[in-house]
């Protein structure tokens, strides 16, 4: 057994390797994540409580997360409309579109940020426009889930993107010479294969907007249970030498988000293994 698996390996020391990589994540992941825990572990139960259940924490919570779960499904819509496009079609200017994908990658989150306010501030190129007709962006929850928006349709795209190169023309026409419509042949050949991807597309970005915070600061306005994200109370708590209570909110975000995570994975595991199957 062993030395059938010595002549199908790839990488020789497989030993080595596998100690430098559990060490290099030690290193990089777990260590810094449990001190969050042991920081936390230095307040009572019931200063822990109070501090995580602040209603202007709470608030802070109900707009990161819910924004954040926003931000994921629109992405997911539009992420694979654009995927499609790109993958489908030829059109000039292809390659300028594919990589202004990237761009929110590239990007300093700042300067994203002071981008986005200067376009839908009220006297911005279009919040100027969109508040003539009573829609107010900039300073809103509206504009905390643009930004969001902003940061994670590069995730949904390059995620779904690859999937849709892979899949086979021939089966799509098939099903039309078959007599089902477009919708049907969306609905039931085209979209199985896509659901994992986009399922992995929306934890990405879920997750890169549940802790984004330099684009979002500028357009939100900091406004207390209006418009403060969780990642900017932890920074306030921080400039305030509370690091405790900064450690505090950071393991409930922790804990939530990689439950969440955790739920989204197994989601998409028992489609791929269903899909499979059948």
């Amino acid at each position: 057994m062993s030395e059938s698996w010595k002549r199908r390996s790839v990488l020789p020391g497989f030993g080595l390797s596998m100690g430098f990589t559990l060490i290099y994540l030690c290193l990089i992941v777990l260590i810094p994540l449990t001190t969050l825990f042991l920081k936390t572990a230095t307040l009572t139960w019931a200063t822990f409580w109070t501090t995580v259940t602040d209603p202007e924490v709470v608030a802070s919570y109900k707009l990161s997360f819910g924004a954040s779960f926003l931000a994921g499904i629109v992405n997911v819509v539009f992420g694979l409309l654009v995927a499609w496009v790109l993958v489908r079609y030829r059109f000039p200017g292809k390659r300028v579109v594919d990589g202004l994908v990237d761009l929110p990658f590239a990007l300093p989150t700042a300067v994203a940020g002071i981008a986005l306010t200067s376009v839908y501030a009220n006297n911005g190129w279009l919040g100027s426009r969109l508040e003539a007709h009573g829609i107010k962006v900039a300073f809103t929850p509206l504009g905390v889930l643009v930004a969001l928006i902003f940061v994670g349709l590069p995730f949904v795209v390059r995620t779904v993107q690859p999937i849709l190169e892979d899949l086979d023309v021939e089966v799509e026409e098939a099903a039309n010479s078959l007599g089902a419509s477009r919708l049907q042949t969306f609905w039931r050949v085209i979209l199985p294969p896509l659901v994992p991807a986009l399922l992995t597309g929306f934890a990405l970005s879920f997750a890169r907007a549940l802790g984004e915070y330099g684009s979002v600061i500028f357009i939100s306005g900091n406004l207390p249970f209006q418009t403060e994200i969780t990642p900017l109370l932890i920074v306030s708590k921080l400039e305030q030498y509370n690091y405790a209570g900064a450690t505090a909110i950071a393991v409930v975000m922790l804990l939530s988000s990689f439950s969440i995570l955790l739920f989204v994975n197994g989601l998409q595991w028992w489609i791929s293994r269903r899909y499979r199957t059948v």
